[in-house]
């Protein structure tokens, strides 16, 4: 049964959440359970939350976490709004001391790319798909032809002298009292500078933004030469996509 269904946990700077996904139809299998990452998100305390979201499902099979920093061999190489101690940790190992289930580390974004490149709004697409989330940061899954290429972090590049999750996320429109509209000039400048940088062929956005009743209030407004589209797994895809992730995981 683990095979199919795997629990996906989603590590971010604001909250962890997670639950049990049927990883071949690319669905939670339960409400999700969701606590606040203790600030300022050390190592130690997230596992200790972390295994505290896999004990609310009485969880013994394997884990897919998501990270919100780049991830490589489930190492750690950096940290975005979490910690800086967690640059040089080992993800993974650290995961599984903590629940004792194998478990495998990807970057949140890239999690979430693969849950709608699989399930979702780039389901059948080809060309270059660039996935952006808009939450306390933004985080980036890029994909040609179907392929994920890792780690991209473009919330990072810089715009108007700073990163540009600092200027675009949708943590910096509630951060100063922005409204949808002004919020979304911002997000036009951002989607300017990426698209002359990639030249994608579709553009997916995702994050707590592409509820329908957010996404009413600023997509019509923004302009690119790429397709478009709202995620339609929402803040899901991160916990589907981590879970999908693991499913080569053998139960402990």
């Amino acid at each position: 049964m683990h095979d199919v269904i795997i629990l996906g946990i989603d590590i971010g700077g604001s909250g962890i959440k997670g639950a049990p996904v049927d990883t071949h139809a690319g669905r939670l299998t339960t409400p999700r359970y969701r606590l606040t990452t203790p600030p300022p998100a050390r190592p130690g305390d997230v596992a200790r939350v972390a295994n505290s979201v896999a004990e609310a499902f009485d969880w013994r099979g394997p884990i897919g976490f998501t990270m919100p920093g780049r991830v490589k061999s489930g190492i750690m190489q950096t940290a975005a709004n979490i910690d800086d101690g967690w640059i040089g940790v080992d993800a993974r190992q650290l995961f599984s001391n903590a629940t004792g289930c194998p478990t495998t580390v990807l970057n949140d974004a890239d999690a979430a790319g693969v849950a709608e490149m699989a399930f979702g709004a780039g389901c059948g697409a080809q060309g270059v798909v660039l996935m952006l989330t808009f939450g306390t940061g933004i985080g980036s899954g890029l994909f040609v032809d179907g392929r994920l290429v890792p780690n991209t972090e473009l919330g990072h590049v810089r715009l108007h002298g700073d990163r540009a999750e600092a200027y675009a996320a949708a943590s910096a429109r509630k951060r100063n009292n922005l409204s949808w509209e002004t919020w979304a000039g911002r997000v036009q400048e951002y989607l300017d500078h990426v698209e002359f940088l990639f030249a994608p062929d579709r553009i997916i956005i995702g994050g707590g933004v592409s509820r329908p009743k957010k996404v009413s209030k600023y997509l019509h407004l923004l302009r690119t030469r790429a397709d478009l589209v709202p995620a339609q797994l929402q803040n899901e895809a991160g916990i589907i996509g981590a879970a999908c992730a693991a499913r080569t995981l053998r139960p402990a």
